[in-house]
């Protein structure tokens, strides 16, 4: 049996944000946002190593003292709005590669901005993926009950069919109930093969990217995100809160 590699949680809080200023360290339910998401790679079994990857001394420090890895310093030309989640993939790689001569076998992609996670659906996510061989990644999403084929787009003024395979078809004015399932990527949980991206291909998810679905638990990209994530989080128990609330007993940020 071929022996498993590594396994390394990525976490990425830069410090630029435009919607919510320092965004990754907003405070939630007493603790910096990005608390949760180092509680929730903590918590999983199967995480070797938590790794935080920042262009800001101040969520370097608060990731340092809720037990996360700061090796590294991103840097800030792919640290803008505009750069990409590929970059900072590729950025942690070459550093690992570089400095340690080794690279993990997986990285669990942990997004501050979604708080509120089971730990082990990182765990069942990871095994799921060991499965595959053929998976190329993993991403999550949840159901929406919207079907993009009744959206619109508008153009000069009028709108036209977002999907136009058959312009004689009126997908808006067909029921909802006709089309497949249709599922919105969030920020609960990716995984990516470190060796796909080390050898320079052009994506980060590939063509084969295993499905793992999960419930809407908030992302909070905005001010008006918060009051859905404050509700959740009031209204049932979180292991990641529970755990964070258990060690870190005051708000150390």
């Amino acid at each position: 049996m071929k022996k498993r590699g590594k396994i390394y949680a990525i976490i990425p809080a830069r410090g630029g944000s435009k919607s919510i200023p320092r965004k990754n360290i907003l405070s939630f339910g007493g603790y910096p946002l990005v608390a949760f998401s180092i509680a929730a790679a903590k918590l999983a079994k199967k995480i070797d190593r938590i790794i935080v990857s920042t262009d800001d001394e101040k969520i370097a420090r608060v990731a340092k003292k809720f037990g996360a890895e700061v090796p590294f310093m991103r840097p800030k030309e792919i640290s803008g709005d505009l750069s990409t989640d590929r970059e900072f993939f590729v950025h942690a790689i070459k550093w690992f590669e570089k400095a340690e001569s080794e690279i993990p076998e997986l990285m669990v992609h942990l997004r501050p901005t979604s708080p509120l996670r089971d730990p082990k659906h990182i765990d069942q996510a990871i095994d799921m993926i060991h499965k595959d061989a053929k998976a190329t990644s993993l991403r999550s999403a949840y159901e929406v009950a919207a079907r993009p084929q009744k959206f619109f787009l508008r153009e000069n003024g009028y709108f036209v069919p977002l999907i136009q395979e058959d312009k004689k078809y009126e997908y808006h004015l067909t029921p909802r109930q006709m089309f497949p399932a249709a599922y919105n990527p969030d920020g609960y949980l990716d995984i990516v093969r470190s060796s796909r991206i080390f050898k320079n291909e052009d994506s980060l998810h590939g063509n084969k990217i295993l499905a793992f679905v999960s419930h809407n638990t908030g992302d909070i990209d905005h001010t008006n995100d918060l009051a859905y994530a404050e509700k959740l989080i009031a209204d049932k128990e979180w292991l990641v809160y529970e755990y964070l609330k258990r060690h870190f007993p005051q708000d150390t940020k």
